[in-house]
């Protein structure tokens, strides 16, 4: 079991993307979300596929399991998929010794662009990147969950 350590962003600015590292195509959805705990299925680039157990509520900490499947079986599994499949492309952009994964959503949620940054460091305000705006940590609106489902899901 690993411990997912994150904050999370509103993106305000293209900033970013002078400094962005690697670009990788996800595709996501859920099979359950309730509060506390989620069973997601990643598929990046079209050539491999996660399946992603998280449990807790708080905020910035929560225990994540992570297991490669077969892409065959995570194209099988959307069938089954509540909500919304969320299509977004993943960029990593490193500021200070940090790599900030800064989602764009693409589909529903064209227009939206979330920053993380995974990290049991405290990193001051003063040493994140300018093209941040407001930090949505714990903010169950902003949770890959909530926005596939529509439902308030805590920090599923």
């Amino acid at each position: 079991m690993a411990k997912e350590v994150e904050r999370k962003f509103l993106v305000k600015s293209q900033g970013w993307r002078g400094s962005a590292e690697a670009t990788l195509p996800m595709r996501q959805f859920y099979l359950a979300a309730t509060p506390g705990r989620s069973l997601r299925v990643r598929i990046i680039d079209g050539r491999e596929a996660w399946l992603t157990m998280k449990f807790g509520t708080h905020a910035r900490t929560r225990d994540e399991f992570e297991y490669s499947i077969p892409l065959e079986d995570a194209e099988e599994l959307c069938g089954f998929a509540i909500g919304h499949v969320i299509d977004k492309t993943r960029h990593h952009v490193s500021h200070h010794g940090y790599v900030y994964e800064v989602d764009v959503f693409e589909g529903h949620l064209a227009g939206l662009v979330i920053a993380e940054l995974e990290t049991p460091d405290h990193v001051g305000d003063a040493a994140l990147p300018h093209w941040l705006g407001r930090e949505v940590t714990g903010e169950s609106e902003f949770y890959n969950a909530s926005l596939a489902t529509g439902l308030p899901l805590g920090a599923a």
